[in-house]
């Protein structure tokens, strides 16, 4: 059996009928039965969970005359994805401020609940910084072929029929790189992050680990805002009408 964070051992207490059921649809069989949903999914369900209360609290607590804390910070959190995807992608930018407030919410979530005991962070394990950058990989091109129609494919084809043979392999190599980039940067910060904020708490007092926590702060906003920024330029790359 696989070490498990006691949410983890919660919902496999409860799940794992459901959770082997799911996998068997796919033809996929976990390694252990009685324990199918590992570590780093649970943490994923949490943060999805946070997230949802967090959206239910600020609806609930709307108010145009008495706004509330979470309102504010809710208004500043879009005031800033809103005004950077406005530099960056430019026109029509309004259509992707929700994918990427949601995408900062949640990798931010995912690095700063690993400083709570008892929980780690999902985005130090490599599947989930890849399950992010293959979702926006997907969703920018989806999104040029949507603002440029077919004429999307021209943007890997160079200004210049004849240079086309040349550049297209190039352009698709680095567009698939940008999947690596994507995953090394989150999860080799995160765990470096996680690492050293664990082997502080196991070895000295409070006070000093109280720092490494605050440095794990930093690390994550710093990690989560070079994530949106970066796909905000993909997006406005993708989505611009000329190339």
């Amino acid at each position: 059996m696989p070490e498990q964070l006691w949410i983890t051992a919660l919902l496999n207490k409860y799940f794992a009928g459901l959770a082997n059921a799911i996998l068997g649809i796919f033809h996929l069989h976990a390694a252990y039965p009685r324990a199918p949903i590992p570590n780093y999914v649970a943490m994923q369900l949490v943060v999805f969970v946070l997230i949802l209360l967090f959206f239910a609290i600020v609806r609930a607590c709307l108010s145009v005359d008495d706004p509330g804390k979470m309102q504010h910070l809710m208004e500043e959190v879009d005031s800033f994805v809103t005004k950077q995807s406005h530099e960056v992608i430019g026109h029509g930018y309004e259509r992707y401020v929700g994918y990427l407030t949601v995408l900062g919410i949640f990798i931010l979530l995912g690095c700063l609940v690993g400083i709570v005991p008892g929980f780690e962070s999902p985005t130090a394990i490599p599947s989930v910084p890849l399950g992010c950058a293959l979702v926006t990989w997907f969703y920018y091109h989806f999104q040029g072929v949507r603002a440029n129609g077919f004429g999307y494919v021209k943007n890997f084809m160079g200004p210049e029929p004849w240079l086309a043979i040349l550049l297209f392999p190039i352009e698709i190599f680095s567009h698939l790189a940008r999947i690596l980039s994507l995953t090394i940067r989150l999860y080799a910060n995160m765990f470096a992050s996680d690492l050293v904020t664990l082997v502080f708490f196991s070895l000295v007092p409070l006070a000093l680990p109280v720092v490494f926590i605050l440095l794990h702060i930093g690390v994550s906003v710093i990690q989560t805002y070079i994530f949106v920024l970066l796909a905000t330029v993909y997006i406005g790359e993708a989505v611009a009408h000329e190339h």
